[in-house]
């Protein structure tokens, strides 16, 4: 059967309202536009060289997210980081992810752990800030409960992984400059893949209840 004529649009490049939301929210999640501080729309669009209209556009989407707060008249504070929020996103991560890890320990290859603990060992690189390694972090967490993740299971996964993004990119690259805790950094990961080898669900479970739990800690305390 044909396609009806228009039913299905040409990609054109982003918009700048796309782009906007893209800047604007890289800057939030990074702590360059700091948690509890106002900005006019003015402000906002001279830093990006554009009209107010793509800016007020982009803003809403933000505050969607729980980025922004929109302000009566033309202005926005970058949302104040919540810690009882952290604590929530880290108790739902406890409950979930330490029951999939006791299923995927068993499903994993070798090929497969071999290769995240090639990347674990990255993430202890001295040159490798958490801007840097956020998305790889985010990924190897995912290979890891992947075999036995549901679509439910990853979409739910995701949004906490999503909503604790700025509290973990701050709180930890806080840390970056002190080469102790990339070392720690790095080695938890490994030690993490170490556990998943021992294709134990009981051992599993334990370490990965215990690296959200001193994730959690070194977050808040570098936040607070």
């Amino acid at each position: 059967m044909a396609t009806p004529q228009g039913a299905v649009q040409p990609i054109m490049s982003r918009s700048v309202v796309e782009q906007a939301t893209d800047e604007l929210r890289r800057a939030i999640l990074a702590g360059h536009l700091a948690p509890g501080t106002e900005y006019s729309l003015r402000e906002l669009a001279g830093m990006l060289n554009i009209s107010f209209i793509p800016i007020r556009e982009a803003l809403r989407s933000l505050e969607s997210e729980g980025l922004v707060i929109m302000r009566p008249g033309r202005s926005a504070v970058v949302a104040p980081l919540n810690l009882d929020d952290l604590r929530g996103i880290y108790r739902l991560r406890r409950t979930l992810e330490p029951e999939i890890a006791r299923r995927s320990c068993t499903l994993l290859t070798d090929q497969e752990l071999d290769r995240l603990a090639s990347h674990a060992a990255d993430f202890g690189a001295r040159e490798h800030g958490m801007a840097e390694i956020y998305d790889d972090h985010h990924a190897f967490h995912l290979a890891l409960l992947a075999p036995a993740a549901t679509t439910w299971d990853i979409r739910i996964l995701t949004t906490l992984w999503r909503a604790g993004e700025r509290y973990i990119r701050i709180g930890f690259g806080r840390l970056d400059p002190v080469p102790a805790e990339r070392r720690r950094r790095g080695k938890a990961h490994e030690d993490l893949v170490e556990a998943f080898r021992t294709r134990d669900p009981d051992t599993v479970a334990v370490a990965v209840e215990q690296h959200l739990a001193r994730n959690e800690k070194i977050a808040f305390s570098a936040l607070s």
